[in-house]
């Protein structure tokens, strides 16, 4: 019998094709599509759907990277982050050789090539909330043009545990990139609140800590470089389930993390060597906004993470507190200004919208007041800006609006000019 009759069955006396698929006869189901001596079932038509849409085929991307040098890094995160230069700088060299790396890695044809023993840079980000290392990892991302997403080390334990798995941080990227494999392997990863899962104190923990020092051992291996087998669409392992395994030894690890109290460890520390007549007066308290650029790896350490930890961070970037006049920067300079923003969403109305320069340091007290950097600033504008923008777009009449030092404070109303004042003007 040939493969053509093979495909075919006796039903009562006539003759009735088969999917060459599944094998069930054309009376058993909806439709079957006809093509060159085969069939195809419309229930494997959509199974094959399914399994297209649920596992995209790996996309080609080329194997080197576009190379910036850490001056370009630095220019374009003028644009978005006020203030931090120093951060800034150390940033912009630790990414420019972490992608000098990889290509070097790529392009290398000599196996035993000592190039093969560069280790990866990833960055610690430390310093109190609201002074950008979000937005620092955030637009480095955007200058690289790499898939980039946020974790939150908080919400991490130890495999085997209610919460989530250390290796799902990897899923957000993998699906960050739109199922990309290759994309996914060279992006960027930034882990929030590290210091939430620092160990009460320098020593090591005798009894099970599944959301502090066990969640730091969990995070080692994907720092340094493993495969790792995600389940593409997060959540637990399972044994039926298919994993994509993804190569971490190319993704860039930003952390970052407020670290109260480690400026009192610091202090600590390089005050007990200004003991003798011979010692150096350095002047530098636990209030200095210098204090934590004299970091070292032994105050991590003492602050609660583990060596291991430590190590895979080489790089330490401290961020300090923003002045009153990085605030009142921030409000007008950087691309995203918060204040470019209404102005923007004011003019798709056809509104030209005006900040009075007092109005803008109203905000800037108030965020100096409630001490979470240029987050707050944020929250004030939506607050202040809410009747406004709930108002103005059923008004036809309005041509231009004043914010005034009143609408921030609430105790006071914006100026309008309409549009019929102007005619009679």
């Amino acid at each position: 019998m040939t493969d053509k009759e093979n495909n075919k069955t006796s039903d009562g006396g006539g003759t009735s094709h088969r999917c060459n698929f599944c094998g069930k006869p054309a009376s058993k189901v909806k439709r079957l599509f006809a093509g060159y001596e085969a069939f195809i079932c419309n229930d494997c038509v959509t199974l094959c759907h399914d399994i297209l849409v649920s596992s995209p085929m790996r996309e080609e991307v080329e194997t080197t990277f576009e190379l910036a040098k850490p001056a370009e890094i630095k220019a374009f995160l003028d644009h978005y982050v006020i203030g931090q230069e120093e951060a800034k700088r150390n940033v912009a060299v630790a990414v420019y050789n972490h992608y000098k790396r990889i290509n070097a890695l790529a392009e290398k044809k000599d196996e035993s090539s000592d190039l093969a023993d560069l280790e990866k840079s990833n960055i610690l980000l430390i310093g109190p909330t609201g002074t950008g290392k979000t937005l620092i990892a955030r637009t480095l991302a955007k200058f690289l043009k790499v898939p980039f997403s946020i974790a939150d080390a908080t919400v991490l334990t130890e495999a085997g545990y209610v919460g989530e798995d250390v290796e799902n941080i990897l899923v957000r990227l993998y699906q960050a990139s739109n199922y990309n494999q290759a994309l996914t392997e060279r992006g960027i990863i930034y882990i929030d609140e590290l210091d939430k899962i620092a160990r009460t104190d320098g020593n090591p923990s005798i009894t099970r800590d599944v959301s502090g020092e066990g969640v730091q051992q969990g995070l080692l291996k994907i720092l340094e470089g493993t495969v790792a087998n995600i389940p593409p669409k997060g959540g637990r392992k399972h044994p039926e389930q298919s994993f994509v395994p993804i190569d971490t030894s190319n993704i860039l690890f930003i952390c970052g993390g407020a670290f109260e109290g480690l400026d009192k460890i610091v202090a600590r520390r390089v005050g007990k060597k200004q003991v003798g007549f011979d010692a150096e007066n350095l002047n530098i308290s636990e209030k200095s906004p210098e204090i934590l650029d004299l970091i070292e790896p032994e105050d991590l350490l003492q602050y609660g993470l583990i060596p291991e930890m430590i190590g895979r961070l080489p790089v330490i970037a401290p961020l300090r507190a923003l002045d009153k006049n990085a605030l009142f920067t921030i409000l007008t300079e950087p691309k995203n200004a918060i204040t470019k923003q209404y102005e923007r969403l004011f003019e798709m109305e056809g509104i030209k919208m005006t900040f009075e320069k007092e109005a803008l340091w109203e905000a800037v007290a108030i965020a100096e007041r409630k001490k979470t950097g240029a987050r707050a600033l944020r929250s004030i504008f939506e607050k202040a800006m809410l009747n406004i923008m709930f108002e103005t777009p059923s008004e036809d009449d309005v041509e231009e609006i004043i914010i005034t030092p009143g609408v921030i404070t609430g105790t006071g109303e914006p100026k309008i000019i309409h549009k019929s004042q102007k005619k009679t003007a």
